[in-house]
């Protein structure tokens, strides 16, 4: 087997391995969905003078939105973050918020 061909796999053999291994890191949610079931569940109390302030993507970094959803806890930790949604949209949550927090390539609030 010649040098090329030698080097060519092993350097797919790399890049397989790095795919394999990038790809369970990040669970993958949807950010429209997410957009969505943010403005419908979260809106109505983490708006401007409501009862839970104004949330939106902006108000944490990446960072902050991850160890958030890592202590899934709600209402200043008082409660489960699964009262206020299923896990399977809250995957979707985290997506559009972590995706758009403050120091995200894309920041945005999330609208009215």
């Amino acid at each position: 087997m010649s040098k090329s061909i030698r080097f060519l796999i092993a350097a797919f053999a790399a890049l397989l391995v790095a795919a394999l291994l990038t790809a369970g890191t990040q669970p993958k949610g949807n950010e429209g969905k997410g957009r969505y079931y943010f403005r419908q569940a979260c809106k109505e109390c983490h708006t401007k003078g409501a009862k839970g302030g104004e949330i939106t993507p902006l108000t944490k970094t990446q960072a902050q939105w991850r160890a958030y959803f890592v202590k899934a806890k709600h209402a200043g930790g008082a409660e489960a973050i699964t009262k206020v949604m299923p896990d399977t949209q809250l995957l979707d949550v985290q997506t559009y918020l972590v995706n758009h927090a403050a120091d995200s390539p894309q920041p945005e609030t999330c609208g009215k």
